[in-house]
C-alpha cells in the first residue's frame, strides 16, 4: 500500500509540463493550462486559509436573502419547493455539544444544511462558488459574508446584531450545531488507513493495459435537451453540444473552453439578428438552465411561453416584471428568482425573443 501511495504522491508532485495524461488517455480530458488552474483555485478550508478579508452584517444579508435568495430558499430558509431546506433541525442544545441530535434519533423528517455541514468554511465557500442559482459568483465577498451571517442568525447562532468578519469566523466555527459531527473512523483520513476497497496498482505498461472512453447512448443524448446549454456559464467548463450528432473527435483533443462552445451559434440563427441576440442573452444570463427553448427543465420552454401569451397585448409588459421580480404560481409551484443582475434592455430583448421569434 506504501508503495502505492508513494507512487501516487509522486505523480501529483510532478510538473504539469512534464506529464501528459491527455497523450496517456487520449479518450480522457487534456492537461489543464495553468489559467484554468488558477480559475479553479479558490478554496476556502476549515482552517480558513484562503478565506478572502471582508465583512457582513445581518440586518445587510437580510436585505439580499430577500432579493436573490429566498424565491428559492424561502424567507427563513426553510422552503422545500426547490432544494433542501437550509435550516431547522437543531436546537440550543446542539450548539453547545456540537452534535445534531436530531441526526441519531431521526426525529426529523428531513435533514437540512445545517443539520449536516460541520464547517462554516463549507458554507461560506459554497455560496462563494455557486449562489445565487442563476447568477453564481456574482455576490461580492462582503455580500456572501452577510449572507452567511443571515443564514446563521436564521439558525440562532448569532444574535440580530453580529457582523461576521474574517477576523472573527473562525470563534463562529465554536458554535456550530454539528462541528463535532464529522466522522474521522475511514482509511482516507490517514496515510496508513485501512482502505475501504482492495485495488492492485498498475506499475508497469500502463497505457497498453487500460482502455477508457466515454459514450452517450444515442438514445439518451438530447432526452432532456441541449446539455451544453444547461451548463452554468462561468469559468472553465466545457460542454457538449446534444442536440448534433456525437463528434469522432476525441473529447481531449478539443481545445476552445465552454463558453467559446457554448457562444458559438449555428449558420440558421447567425440569419436573424433578433434571435441571434435572444438566443444570446438567454445563454449569457443562465437562463437556459431552467428553460429549455423547446422542452421544460425546471421552468416551461420557451415554446410554450410563446404559445400561453400569443394573443395577450399585456404579455410583454408582464414578463418583463416577472422575469426582473421573480414571482409563482404561472407554471406551478417553483417560483421563479428575481433576475436583478439581468440589465433592462437585455430583459426586453429577451421578452421579444421569447414571444416573437421562438418557434
Amino acid at each position: 500500500m506504501f508503495r502505492s501511495i508513494n507512487f501516487i504522491v509522486a505523480l501529483l508532485l510532478m510538473p504539469l509540463s512534464s506529464f501528459a495524461y491527455a497523450d496517456l488517455y487520449p479518450y480522457i480530458g487534456r492537461t489543464a493550462t495553468i489559467q484554468e488552474i488558477t480559475a479553479w483555485d479558490i478554496d476556502v478550508r476549515p482552517d480558513f486559509k484562503g478565506l478572502p478579508k471582508g465583512s457582513g452584517s445581518v440586518a445587510n444579508g437580510m436585505q439580499i436573502w430577500e432579493g436573490r435568495c429566498a424565491s428559492c430558499h424561502g424567507t427563513f430558509g426553510e422552503s422545500n419547493e426547490v432544494f433542501t431546506p437550509i435550516i431547522g433541525g437543531t436546537t440550543k442544545e446542539d450548539i453547545l455539544s456540537g452534535r445534531v441530535a436530531a441526526l441519531a434519533s431521526n426525529k426529523q423528517p428531513q435533514k437540512t444544511t445545517l443539520m449536516k455541514v460541520s464547517s462554516l468554511s463549507t458554507l461560506w465557500d459554497y455560496i462563494h462558488r455557486a449562489m445565487p442559482w442563476t447568477a453564481p459568483k456574482s455576490l461580492s465577498n462582503d455580500e456572501v459574508f452577510a449572507v452567511t451571517a443571515y443564514i446563521l442568525n436564521l439558525a440562532e447562532i448569532i444574535p440580530e446584531d453580529f457582523v461576521l468578519t474574517d477576523q472573527n469566523i473562525a470563534e463562529v466555527q465554536k458554535m456550530m450545531p454539528n462541528r463535532n459531527g464529522m466522522s474521522m473512523s475511514h482509511g482516507l483520513w490517514e496515510v496508513n488507513g485501512k482502505p475501504d476497497i482492495k485495488s492492485v496498482a498498475c506499475m508497469k505498461d500502463c497505457a497498453a493495459q487500460v482502455k477508457i472512453k466515454s459514450t452517450l447512448p444515442e438514445i439518451a443524448r438530447n432526452a432532456h435537451g441541449n446539455v451544453q446549454s444547461q451548463n452554468r456559464s462561468f469559468g472553465p467548463v466545457r460542454g457538449v453540444d446534444t442536440t448534433k450528432p456525437a463528434s469522432k473527435t476525441p473529447v481531449g483533443a478539443v481545445n476552445t473552453s465552454r463558453q467559446e462552445a457554448q457562444n458559438t451559434l449555428s449558420s440558421a440563427e447567425m440569419s436573424a439578428s433578433t434571435k441571434l441576440d435572444g438566443l444570446s442573452m438567454a445563454k449569457k444570463n443562465n437562463c437556459l438552465m431552467c428553460h429549455g427553448v423547446n422542452s421544460k427543465i425546471i421552468g416551461p420552454g420557451f415554446t410554450e411561453i410563446a404559445a400561453k401569451y400569443k394573443l395577450d397585448t399585456a404579455a410583454e409588459a408582464m414578463l418583463i416584471i416577472k422575469i426582473k421580480k421573480g414571482g409563482a404560481g404561472n407554471w406551478g409551484s417553483i417560483p421563479m428568482p428575481a433576475q436583478t443582475q439581468i440589465d433592462e434592455d437585455e430583459i426586453k430583448l429577451l421578452v421579444n425573443w421569447i414571444l416573437k421569434e421562438v418557434r
